[in-house]
Protein backbone atom coordinates (compact mmCIF):
# COMPACT_ATOMS: atom_id res chain seq x y z
CA UNK A 1 0.00 0.00 0.00
CA UNK A 2 0.82 3.60 -0.17
CA UNK A 3 -1.47 6.59 1.33
CA UNK A 4 -0.07 9.69 1.93
CA UNK A 5 -3.51 11.84 1.49
CA UNK A 6 -3.74 12.82 5.84
CA UNK A 7 -1.24 14.89 7.91
CA UNK A 8 -0.52 12.31 10.01
CA UNK A 9 1.06 9.90 6.87
CA UNK A 10 3.98 7.97 7.94
CA UNK A 11 7.48 9.77 8.54
CA UNK A 12 5.92 13.01 6.71
CA UNK A 13 6.35 10.77 3.55
CA UNK A 14 3.84 8.09 2.86
CA UNK A 15 1.98 4.84 4.84
CA UNK A 16 3.50 2.09 3.29
CA UNK A 17 2.44 -1.01 5.58
CA UNK A 18 -0.59 0.28 7.39
CA UNK A 19 -2.09 3.28 7.80
CA UNK A 20 -1.43 5.34 10.64
CA UNK A 21 -5.05 6.11 10.58
CA UNK A 22 -5.58 2.65 11.41
CA UNK A 23 -6.55 1.52 7.76
CA UNK A 24 -5.00 -1.87 6.38
CA UNK A 25 -3.73 -2.32 2.88
CA UNK A 26 -6.46 -4.38 1.69
CA UNK A 27 -8.58 -1.60 2.14
CA UNK A 28 -5.96 0.93 0.99
CA UNK A 29 -6.28 -1.12 -2.17
CA UNK A 30 -9.92 -1.34 -2.56
CA UNK A 31 -10.12 2.46 -1.87
CA UNK A 32 -7.93 3.03 -4.58
CA UNK A 33 -9.92 0.31 -7.02
CA UNK A 34 -12.89 2.52 -6.37
CA UNK A 35 -11.66 6.04 -7.15
CA UNK A 36 -9.98 4.52 -9.94
CA UNK A 37 -13.43 2.97 -11.01
CA UNK A 38 -15.17 6.17 -9.82
CA UNK A 39 -13.42 7.52 -12.81
CA UNK A 40 -14.40 5.50 -15.38
CA UNK A 41 -17.80 6.23 -13.92
CA UNK A 42 -17.17 9.94 -14.05
CA UNK A 43 -16.06 9.83 -17.76
CA UNK A 44 -19.42 8.69 -18.76
CA UNK A 45 -21.52 10.55 -16.54
CA UNK A 46 -19.39 13.76 -18.37
CA UNK A 47 -20.16 12.18 -22.14
CA UNK A 48 -23.96 11.45 -20.67
CA UNK A 49 -24.46 15.35 -19.59
CA UNK A 50 -23.34 16.12 -23.65
CA UNK A 51 -26.14 14.49 -25.02
CA UNK A 52 -28.72 15.11 -22.54
CA UNK A 53 -28.03 12.01 -19.92
CA UNK A 54 -27.85 13.44 -16.32
CA UNK A 55 -28.71 10.23 -14.29
CA UNK A 56 -29.31 11.75 -10.32
CA UNK A 57 -28.90 8.36 -8.85
CA UNK A 58 -24.96 8.60 -10.36
CA UNK A 59 -24.18 12.13 -9.22
CA UNK A 60 -25.29 10.45 -5.63
CA UNK A 61 -23.70 7.61 -5.68
CA UNK A 62 -20.50 9.65 -6.84
CA UNK A 63 -20.43 11.83 -3.96
CA UNK A 64 -21.18 9.17 -1.94
CA UNK A 65 -18.55 6.51 -2.76
CA UNK A 66 -15.83 9.34 -2.87
CA UNK A 67 -16.83 10.49 0.66
CA UNK A 68 -16.24 6.85 2.09
CA UNK A 69 -12.66 6.91 1.09
CA UNK A 70 -11.52 10.08 3.50
CA UNK A 71 -9.66 9.35 6.04
CA UNK A 72 -11.06 8.32 9.32
CA UNK A 73 -14.51 7.40 7.61
CA UNK A 74 -14.75 3.54 6.48
CA UNK A 75 -12.30 1.01 7.25
CA UNK A 76 -14.87 -2.30 5.98
CA UNK A 77 -13.41 -4.29 3.07
CA UNK A 78 -17.18 -5.48 2.98
CA UNK A 79 -18.49 -2.08 2.51
CA UNK A 80 -16.08 -1.21 -0.45
CA UNK A 81 -16.55 -4.91 -2.49
CA UNK A 82 -20.40 -3.71 -2.74
CA UNK A 83 -19.51 0.03 -3.18
CA UNK A 84 -17.22 -1.79 -6.04
CA UNK A 85 -20.22 -3.36 -7.57
CA UNK A 86 -22.24 -0.62 -7.17
CA UNK A 87 -19.92 1.37 -9.26
CA UNK A 88 -19.57 -1.52 -12.32
CA UNK A 89 -23.37 -1.71 -12.17
CA UNK A 90 -24.07 1.85 -12.58
CA UNK A 91 -21.71 2.80 -15.56
CA UNK A 92 -22.88 0.01 -17.56
CA UNK A 93 -26.40 1.18 -16.71
CA UNK A 94 -25.27 4.56 -18.11
CA UNK A 95 -23.43 3.47 -20.94
CA UNK A 96 -26.72 1.95 -22.22
CA UNK A 97 -28.52 5.10 -21.81
CA UNK A 98 -25.70 7.08 -23.32
CA UNK A 99 -25.37 4.17 -26.26
CA UNK A 100 -29.35 5.26 -26.90
CA UNK A 101 -29.27 8.64 -27.07
CA UNK A 102 -26.18 8.51 -29.95
CA UNK A 103 -23.40 9.50 -27.94
CA UNK A 104 -19.83 8.10 -27.12
CA UNK A 105 -19.98 4.31 -25.39
CA UNK A 106 -16.75 2.92 -25.58
CA UNK A 107 -13.89 4.80 -23.91
CA UNK A 108 -10.90 2.11 -24.24
CA UNK A 109 -8.63 4.75 -22.47
CA UNK A 110 -10.68 4.12 -19.58
CA UNK A 111 -10.44 2.21 -16.55
CA UNK A 112 -11.65 -1.20 -17.40
CA UNK A 113 -12.74 -2.61 -13.45
CA UNK A 114 -15.09 -4.92 -13.75
CA UNK A 115 -15.74 -6.51 -10.54
CA UNK A 116 -18.53 -9.52 -11.29
CA UNK A 117 -17.22 -12.42 -9.83
CA UNK A 118 -13.93 -11.55 -8.38
CA UNK A 119 -13.10 -12.51 -4.85
CA UNK A 120 -11.90 -9.68 -2.16
CA UNK A 121 -8.55 -10.70 -2.93
CA UNK A 122 -8.49 -10.26 -6.47
CA UNK A 123 -10.09 -6.69 -6.16
CA UNK A 124 -7.16 -5.97 -3.64
CA UNK A 125 -4.22 -7.40 -6.32
CA UNK A 126 -6.35 -5.05 -8.54
CA UNK A 127 -6.26 -2.59 -6.33
CA UNK A 128 -2.52 -2.65 -6.11
CA UNK A 129 -2.14 -1.88 -9.44
CA UNK A 130 -3.75 1.08 -9.51
CA UNK A 131 -2.47 2.97 -6.62
CA UNK A 132 -0.65 6.68 -6.69
CA UNK A 133 2.89 4.72 -7.47
CA UNK A 134 1.61 2.72 -9.97
CA UNK A 135 3.38 4.54 -12.72
CA UNK A 136 7.04 4.87 -12.03
CA UNK A 137 7.37 7.51 -14.78
CA UNK A 138 4.88 9.76 -14.17
CA UNK A 139 5.73 13.48 -13.68
CA UNK A 140 6.19 14.15 -10.09
CA UNK A 141 4.45 17.05 -10.29
CA UNK A 142 1.83 16.00 -12.13
CA UNK A 143 1.07 13.65 -9.76
CA UNK A 144 1.49 16.13 -7.13
CA UNK A 145 -1.46 18.06 -8.89
CA UNK A 146 -3.61 14.97 -10.00
CA UNK A 147 -3.87 13.55 -6.33
CA UNK A 148 -4.06 17.35 -4.92
CA UNK A 149 -7.12 17.46 -7.63
CA UNK A 150 -8.38 13.81 -5.91
CA UNK A 151 -8.29 15.00 -2.45
CA UNK A 152 -10.18 18.39 -2.89
CA UNK A 153 -12.69 16.30 -4.57
CA UNK A 154 -12.98 13.94 -1.71
CA UNK A 155 -13.62 16.94 0.69
CA UNK A 156 -16.28 18.29 -2.03
CA UNK A 157 -18.11 15.10 -2.12
CA UNK A 158 -18.32 15.59 1.47
CA UNK A 159 -19.92 18.81 1.96
CA UNK A 160 -22.45 17.70 -1.48
CA UNK A 161 -23.29 14.93 0.85
CA UNK A 162 -24.02 16.52 3.73
CA UNK A 163 -26.37 19.02 1.38
CA UNK A 164 -27.79 16.60 0.05
CA UNK A 165 -29.13 14.38 2.78
CA UNK A 166 -30.72 18.18 3.84
CA UNK A 167 -32.38 18.31 0.38
CA UNK A 168 -29.95 20.70 -1.01
CA UNK A 169 -28.34 19.93 -4.07
CA UNK A 170 -27.04 21.58 -7.58
CA UNK A 171 -25.78 20.08 -10.68
CA UNK A 172 -23.32 22.15 -11.10
CA UNK A 173 -21.17 20.61 -7.89
CA UNK A 174 -21.90 16.74 -9.45
CA UNK A 175 -21.03 18.16 -12.91
CA UNK A 176 -17.63 19.39 -11.55
CA UNK A 177 -16.50 16.25 -9.54
CA UNK A 178 -17.51 14.01 -12.71
CA UNK A 179 -15.09 16.44 -14.90
CA UNK A 180 -12.39 16.53 -12.55
CA UNK A 181 -12.11 12.57 -11.60
CA UNK A 182 -12.57 11.80 -15.53
CA UNK A 183 -9.78 14.75 -16.19
CA UNK A 184 -7.23 12.83 -13.52
CA UNK A 185 -7.21 10.37 -16.78
CA UNK A 186 -6.05 12.81 -19.18
CA UNK A 187 -2.86 12.50 -19.85
CA UNK A 188 -2.39 15.56 -22.11
CA UNK A 189 -3.04 18.03 -19.44
CA UNK A 190 -0.43 20.25 -18.57
CA UNK A 191 0.74 21.67 -14.98
CA UNK A 192 -1.25 25.22 -15.64
CA UNK A 193 -4.31 23.16 -16.36
CA UNK A 194 -4.06 21.08 -14.00
CA UNK A 195 -3.98 24.07 -11.55
CA UNK A 196 -6.53 25.69 -12.80
CA UNK A 197 -9.13 22.90 -12.16
CA UNK A 198 -7.43 22.30 -8.54
CA UNK A 199 -8.69 26.23 -8.29
CA UNK A 200 -11.81 25.17 -10.00
CA UNK A 201 -12.47 22.68 -7.34
CA UNK A 202 -11.88 25.41 -4.67
CA UNK A 203 -14.56 27.73 -6.55
CA UNK A 204 -17.34 24.83 -6.51
CA UNK A 205 -16.36 23.85 -3.12
CA UNK A 206 -17.80 27.76 -2.10
CA UNK A 207 -21.10 26.31 -4.24
CA UNK A 208 -20.81 23.30 -1.90
CA UNK A 209 -20.39 24.86 1.57
CA UNK A 210 -23.33 27.54 0.32
CA UNK A 211 -25.71 24.50 -0.19
CA UNK A 212 -24.47 23.01 2.94
CA UNK A 213 -25.06 26.34 4.99
CA UNK A 214 -28.86 26.87 3.46
CA UNK A 215 -29.53 23.30 4.11
CA UNK A 216 -28.28 23.17 8.07
CA UNK A 217 -29.87 26.93 8.86
CA UNK A 218 -33.23 26.30 6.60
CA UNK A 219 -33.69 23.08 8.64
CA UNK A 220 -32.54 23.53 12.33
CA UNK A 221 -32.62 27.80 12.08
CA UNK A 222 -28.91 30.23 12.48
CA UNK A 223 -26.53 29.36 15.55
CA UNK A 224 -27.03 31.76 18.79
CA UNK A 225 -24.76 31.73 21.16
CA UNK A 226 -24.99 29.55 23.23
CA UNK A 227 -22.98 28.46 26.59
CA UNK A 228 -22.67 24.53 26.61
CA UNK A 229 -21.95 22.44 29.90
CA UNK A 230 -18.37 20.00 30.26
CA UNK A 231 -19.98 18.20 32.90
CA UNK A 232 -22.66 14.96 33.39
CA UNK A 233 -25.74 14.75 34.78
CA UNK A 234 -26.47 11.44 36.27
CA UNK A 235 -28.77 9.02 34.93
CA UNK A 236 -28.54 6.95 30.91
CA UNK A 237 -26.28 8.73 27.70
CA UNK A 238 -25.46 8.58 24.50
CA UNK A 239 -22.57 10.36 23.17
CA UNK A 240 -23.29 11.55 19.46
CA UNK A 241 -20.13 12.27 17.82
CA UNK A 242 -18.88 13.51 13.98
CA UNK A 243 -20.57 16.04 12.01
CA UNK A 244 -24.45 14.77 11.31
CA UNK A 245 -27.12 17.04 12.25
CA UNK A 246 -29.94 14.98 10.83
CA UNK A 247 -28.43 11.63 12.70
CA UNK A 248 -28.40 13.91 15.79
CA UNK A 249 -31.54 15.46 15.33
CA UNK A 250 -33.36 11.92 15.09
CA UNK A 251 -31.31 10.52 18.19
CA UNK A 252 -33.17 13.16 20.15
CA UNK A 253 -36.15 13.11 18.85
CA UNK A 254 -36.13 9.12 19.30
CA UNK A 255 -34.54 9.34 22.92
CA UNK A 256 -37.20 12.02 23.97
CA UNK A 257 -38.36 11.23 27.17
CA UNK A 258 -37.08 8.05 27.69
CA UNK A 259 -34.91 9.25 30.63
CA UNK A 260 -31.18 9.30 28.05
CA UNK A 261 -29.30 12.57 28.57
CA UNK A 262 -28.01 13.04 25.24
CA UNK A 263 -23.87 15.26 24.60
CA UNK A 264 -22.24 15.61 21.75
CA UNK A 265 -18.55 14.91 21.17
CA UNK A 266 -16.12 16.09 18.61
CA UNK A 267 -17.63 18.23 16.32
CA UNK A 268 -21.20 17.91 17.40
CA UNK A 269 -20.33 20.83 19.96
CA UNK A 270 -21.91 23.46 17.58
CA UNK A 271 -24.71 21.87 17.12
CA UNK A 272 -25.84 23.31 20.95
CA UNK A 273 -26.41 26.70 19.36
CA UNK A 274 -29.22 25.53 16.48
CA UNK A 275 -32.36 26.63 17.78
CA UNK A 276 -33.97 23.52 16.05
CA UNK A 277 -31.64 21.21 18.47
CA UNK A 278 -31.38 23.04 21.50
CA UNK A 279 -35.05 22.61 22.18
CA UNK A 280 -34.85 19.34 23.62
CA UNK A 281 -34.68 19.31 26.95
CA UNK A 282 -32.51 16.31 27.19
CA UNK A 283 -30.26 17.67 24.74
CA UNK A 284 -27.18 18.67 27.28
CA UNK A 285 -23.60 19.23 26.94
CA UNK A 286 -20.51 18.23 25.63
CA UNK A 287 -18.10 15.37 26.61
CA UNK A 288 -14.53 14.78 25.58
CA UNK A 289 -12.52 16.98 23.20
CA UNK A 290 -11.22 15.99 19.45
CA UNK A 291 -10.81 12.38 17.85
CA UNK A 292 -7.16 12.35 19.15
CA UNK A 293 -8.57 11.64 22.43
CA UNK A 294 -11.32 9.23 21.81
CA UNK A 295 -9.92 5.98 22.64
CA UNK A 296 -9.64 7.23 26.44
CA UNK A 297 -13.02 9.50 26.45
CA UNK A 298 -14.62 6.50 24.65
CA UNK A 299 -13.84 3.47 27.49
CA UNK A 300 -14.53 6.36 30.03
CA UNK A 301 -17.92 6.96 28.58
CA UNK A 302 -20.90 4.97 30.20
CA UNK A 303 -23.28 4.67 27.98
CA UNK A 304 -23.94 4.34 24.09
CA UNK A 305 -21.90 5.91 21.48
CA UNK A 306 -22.88 6.97 17.38
CA UNK A 307 -20.30 8.10 15.33
CA UNK A 308 -21.67 9.93 12.28
CA UNK A 309 -19.38 10.49 9.22
CA UNK A 310 -15.89 9.98 10.83
CA UNK A 311 -14.76 6.62 11.99
CA UNK A 312 -12.02 5.86 15.16
CA UNK A 313 -8.59 4.58 14.98
CA UNK A 314 -9.26 0.44 15.47
CA UNK A 315 -11.58 0.85 18.62
CA UNK A 316 -10.68 -1.26 21.84
CA UNK A 317 -12.63 -4.16 22.50
CA UNK A 318 -13.45 -2.85 25.92
CA UNK A 319 -16.54 -0.70 24.35
CA UNK A 320 -16.62 -2.20 20.58
CA UNK A 321 -19.60 -3.80 21.90
CA UNK A 322 -21.54 0.10 22.58
CA UNK A 323 -20.70 2.06 19.52
CA UNK A 324 -22.60 2.12 16.58
CA UNK A 325 -21.52 3.66 13.06
CA UNK A 326 -24.17 5.34 10.46
CA UNK A 327 -24.09 6.21 6.94
CA UNK A 328 -20.94 5.20 5.41
CA UNK A 329 -19.05 5.04 8.61
CA UNK A 330 -17.48 1.76 9.75
CA UNK A 331 -15.29 -0.72 11.26
CA UNK A 332 -15.10 -4.51 10.88
CA UNK A 333 -17.04 -5.68 14.38
CA UNK A 334 -18.74 -2.53 14.88
CA UNK A 335 -22.19 -2.05 15.10
CA UNK A 336 -23.90 0.00 12.24
CA UNK A 337 -27.20 1.37 11.16
CA UNK A 338 -27.76 1.25 7.73
CA UNK A 339 -30.98 4.26 7.61
CA UNK A 340 -32.11 6.60 10.45
CA UNK A 341 -33.50 3.37 13.34
CA UNK A 342 -31.42 4.26 16.28
CA UNK A 343 -33.50 2.01 18.27
CA UNK A 344 -30.67 -0.37 19.15
CA UNK A 345 -28.50 2.55 20.18
CA UNK A 346 -31.22 3.92 22.76
CA UNK A 347 -31.56 -0.04 23.98
CA UNK A 348 -27.92 -0.17 24.69
CA UNK A 349 -27.87 3.25 26.36
CA UNK A 350 -30.61 1.95 28.78
CA UNK A 351 -28.58 -1.06 29.31
CA UNK A 352 -25.50 0.57 30.32
CA UNK A 353 -24.94 2.15 33.66
CA UNK A 354 -24.88 5.69 32.79
CA UNK A 355 -23.51 8.21 34.60
CA UNK A 356 -23.70 7.74 38.43
CA UNK A 357 -23.75 10.75 39.62
CA UNK A 358 -24.22 14.85 38.28
CA UNK A 359 -20.59 16.23 37.64
CA UNK A 360 -20.05 19.94 37.16
CA UNK A 361 -17.83 21.31 34.66
CA UNK A 362 -17.11 24.79 33.30
CA UNK A 363 -18.82 25.76 30.04
CA UNK A 364 -17.91 27.02 26.53
CA UNK A 365 -19.77 29.13 23.88
CA UNK A 366 -20.41 27.99 20.99
CA UNK A 367 -22.77 29.41 18.28
CA UNK A 368 -21.12 32.44 16.43
CA UNK A 369 -21.86 31.69 13.15
CA UNK A 370 -22.04 34.25 10.71
CA UNK A 371 -25.64 36.13 11.88
CA UNK A 372 -24.35 36.11 14.84
CA UNK A 373 -21.16 37.79 14.35
CA UNK A 374 -22.33 40.31 11.60
CA UNK A 375 -25.54 41.04 14.58
CA UNK A 376 -22.63 42.46 16.46
CA UNK A 377 -20.85 44.07 13.37
CA UNK A 378 -20.96 47.37 14.20
CA UNK A 379 -19.63 46.89 17.89
CA UNK A 380 -16.56 45.57 15.68
CA UNK A 381 -16.13 48.44 13.18
CA UNK A 382 -16.26 50.71 16.23
CA UNK A 383 -14.14 48.83 18.25
CA UNK A 384 -11.50 48.64 15.13
CA UNK A 385 -11.46 52.11 14.25
CA UNK A 386 -11.19 53.26 17.81
CA UNK A 387 -8.35 50.90 18.27
CA UNK A 388 -9.71 48.71 20.96
CA UNK A 389 -9.24 45.84 18.68
CA UNK A 390 -6.60 45.99 16.96
CA UNK A 391 -6.01 42.24 14.53
CA UNK A 392 -8.75 38.68 14.13
CA UNK A 393 -6.85 35.72 14.29
CA UNK A 394 -8.85 32.81 12.30
CA UNK A 395 -7.49 29.79 14.07
CA UNK A 396 -8.89 26.44 12.85
CA UNK A 397 -8.79 23.51 11.21
CA UNK A 398 -8.31 19.44 11.99
CA UNK A 399 -6.86 17.97 14.81
CA UNK A 400 -4.74 15.04 14.76
CA UNK A 401 -2.71 13.30 17.48
CA UNK A 402 0.86 14.15 15.98
CA UNK A 403 2.89 16.39 18.02
CA UNK A 404 3.27 19.70 16.88
CA UNK A 405 -0.55 20.72 17.11
CA UNK A 406 0.43 22.06 20.76
CA UNK A 407 1.74 24.70 18.44
CA UNK A 408 -2.52 26.29 18.09
CA UNK A 409 -2.85 26.19 21.91
CA UNK A 410 0.15 28.01 22.86
CA UNK A 411 -0.76 30.54 19.97
CA UNK A 412 -4.18 30.91 21.10
CA UNK A 413 -2.74 31.70 24.53
CA UNK A 414 -0.42 34.29 23.46
CA UNK A 415 -2.66 35.95 21.52
CA UNK A 416 -2.58 39.81 22.42
CA UNK A 417 -5.67 40.95 24.50
CA UNK A 418 -7.06 43.56 21.69
CA UNK A 419 -7.37 41.07 19.55
CA UNK A 420 -10.17 38.25 18.82
CA UNK A 421 -9.62 34.66 17.64
CA UNK A 422 -12.00 33.11 15.29
CA UNK A 423 -12.05 29.45 15.08
CA UNK A 424 -13.99 26.46 13.75
CA UNK A 425 -13.55 22.75 13.13
CA UNK A 426 -11.93 20.20 15.39
CA UNK A 427 -8.72 21.80 15.96
CA UNK A 428 -10.46 24.24 18.25
CA UNK A 429 -10.17 22.04 20.89
CA UNK A 430 -6.50 22.83 21.81
CA UNK A 431 -7.96 25.76 23.34
CA UNK A 432 -12.04 25.39 23.09
CA UNK A 433 -12.11 25.82 27.09
CA UNK A 434 -9.52 28.90 27.33
CA UNK A 435 -10.91 32.26 28.97
CA UNK A 436 -9.92 34.77 26.68
CA UNK A 437 -12.03 37.79 28.25
CA UNK A 438 -14.02 40.02 25.99
CA UNK A 439 -13.47 43.15 24.12
CA UNK A 440 -16.26 45.39 24.94
CA UNK A 441 -19.02 42.61 25.41
CA UNK A 442 -17.33 40.97 22.25
CA UNK A 443 -16.10 37.77 23.54
CA UNK A 444 -12.24 37.09 22.54
CA UNK A 445 -12.82 33.18 21.38
CA UNK A 446 -15.74 33.16 18.91
CA UNK A 447 -16.88 29.67 17.77
CA UNK A 448 -17.85 29.93 14.27
CA UNK A 449 -19.07 25.85 14.22
CA UNK A 450 -17.85 22.33 12.38
CA UNK A 451 -15.41 22.52 9.39
CA UNK A 452 -18.48 22.26 7.64
CA UNK A 453 -19.11 26.10 8.42
CA UNK A 454 -16.68 27.29 6.96
CA UNK A 455 -18.67 28.81 4.34
CA UNK A 456 -19.53 31.32 7.86
CA UNK A 457 -16.05 32.23 8.62
CA UNK A 458 -15.77 33.58 4.56
CA UNK A 459 -19.05 35.36 5.14
CA UNK A 460 -17.37 37.47 7.43
CA UNK A 461 -14.50 38.07 6.37
CA UNK A 462 -16.07 39.92 3.01
CA UNK A 463 -18.96 41.39 5.12
CA UNK A 464 -16.10 42.99 7.20
CA UNK A 465 -13.90 43.76 4.01
CA UNK A 466 -16.83 45.13 2.70
CA UNK A 467 -17.28 47.59 6.24
CA UNK A 468 -13.82 48.62 5.86
CA UNK A 469 -14.44 48.95 2.00
CA UNK A 470 -10.83 47.04 1.41
CA UNK A 471 -10.21 43.38 0.60
CA UNK A 472 -10.02 40.61 2.44
CA UNK A 473 -6.58 40.51 1.95
CA UNK A 474 -5.89 44.31 3.09
CA UNK A 475 -8.28 43.58 6.72
CA UNK A 476 -6.38 43.45 9.65
CA UNK A 477 -7.41 39.47 9.94
CA UNK A 478 -4.51 36.82 9.60
CA UNK A 479 -5.38 32.86 8.93
CA UNK A 480 -3.23 30.26 11.45
CA UNK A 481 -4.70 27.02 9.82
CA UNK A 482 -3.90 23.02 10.75
CA UNK A 483 -4.97 20.70 8.56
CA UNK A 484 -5.35 16.81 8.75
CA UNK A 485 -7.74 14.96 6.11
CA UNK A 486 -9.11 16.45 2.61
CA UNK A 487 -12.17 18.40 3.81
CA UNK A 488 -9.45 20.83 4.94
CA UNK A 489 -7.42 20.30 1.43
CA UNK A 490 -10.74 21.70 -0.46
CA UNK A 491 -11.08 24.22 2.30
CA UNK A 492 -7.63 25.44 1.37
CA UNK A 493 -8.61 25.55 -2.44
CA UNK A 494 -11.48 27.51 -1.45
CA UNK A 495 -9.39 30.21 -0.17
CA UNK A 496 -6.72 30.01 -3.06
CA UNK A 497 -9.85 30.35 -5.63
CA UNK A 498 -10.81 33.36 -3.40
CA UNK A 499 -7.00 34.94 -3.76
CA UNK A 500 -6.67 34.72 0.18
CA UNK A 501 -3.08 35.22 0.99
CA UNK A 502 -0.11 34.69 3.47
CA UNK A 503 -2.25 31.85 5.22
CA UNK A 504 0.32 29.90 7.62
CA UNK A 505 -0.18 25.90 7.50
CA UNK A 506 0.92 23.64 9.62
CA UNK A 507 1.60 21.40 11.79
CA UNK A 508 3.30 20.07 8.58
CA UNK A 509 2.77 21.04 4.61
CA UNK A 510 0.97 18.06 2.69
CA UNK A 511 3.19 15.12 1.38
CA UNK A 512 1.51 14.86 -1.76
CA UNK A 513 2.08 18.64 -2.90
CA UNK A 514 6.29 18.65 -4.48
CA UNK A 515 8.73 21.14 -4.68
CA UNK A 516 7.75 22.41 -7.61
CA UNK A 517 3.99 22.59 -6.71
CA UNK A 518 4.96 24.43 -3.78
CA UNK A 519 6.95 27.00 -4.79
CA UNK A 520 3.54 28.06 -7.26
CA UNK A 521 1.53 28.68 -3.73
CA UNK A 522 4.67 30.34 -2.35
CA UNK A 523 5.00 32.45 -5.36
CA UNK A 524 1.29 33.22 -6.22
CA UNK A 525 -0.33 33.15 -2.31
CA UNK A 526 2.44 33.59 -0.10
CA UNK A 527 1.55 30.20 2.09
CA UNK A 528 3.93 29.68 4.40
CA UNK A 529 4.23 27.14 7.40
CA UNK A 530 4.00 27.56 10.67
CA UNK A 531 7.12 28.39 12.98
CA UNK A 532 6.66 29.33 16.43
CA UNK A 533 3.82 31.29 18.07
CA UNK A 534 6.16 34.04 18.97
CA UNK A 535 7.71 33.94 15.70
CA UNK A 536 4.88 34.26 13.79
CA UNK A 537 2.45 36.39 16.22
CA UNK A 538 5.95 39.12 15.22
CA UNK A 539 5.88 38.32 12.03
CA UNK A 540 2.03 39.24 11.82
CA UNK A 541 1.74 42.38 14.24
CA UNK A 542 5.09 43.42 14.08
Amino acid sequence: MFCYQCEQTSKGQGCDKIGVCGKTPDVAALQDLLIHSLKGLSLYAVEGRKVGVNDKDVNRFTCEAVFSTLTNVNFDPTRFVKLLEACEAKKNALKEKIKAKGGKADFPEGPDCSVKGKSVDALVAAGEKVGINSDPSENEDIKSLRQLIIYGIKGLAAYADHAAILGQEDDSVYQYIHEGLAATLNPKLSVDGLVGLALKCGEVNLKAMELLDTANTGTYGHPVPTPVPLGVKKGKAILVSGHDLKDLEEILKQSDGKGITVYTHGEMLPCHGYPGLKKYKHFYGHYGTAWQNQAKEFDAFPGAILMTTNCIQKPKETYKDHIFTTGLVGWPGVNHIAGKDFSKVIEKALSLPGFPEDKAGKSVLTGFARNAVLGVADKIIAAVKGKALRHFFLVAGCDGAKPGRNYYTEFVEKVPKDCVVLTLACGKFRFFDKDLGDIGGIPRLLDIGQCNDAHSAIQIAVALANAFECGVNDLPLSMVLSWYEQKACVILLSLLHLGIKDIRLGPSLPAFISPNVLNVLVENFAIKPISTPDEDLKAILG
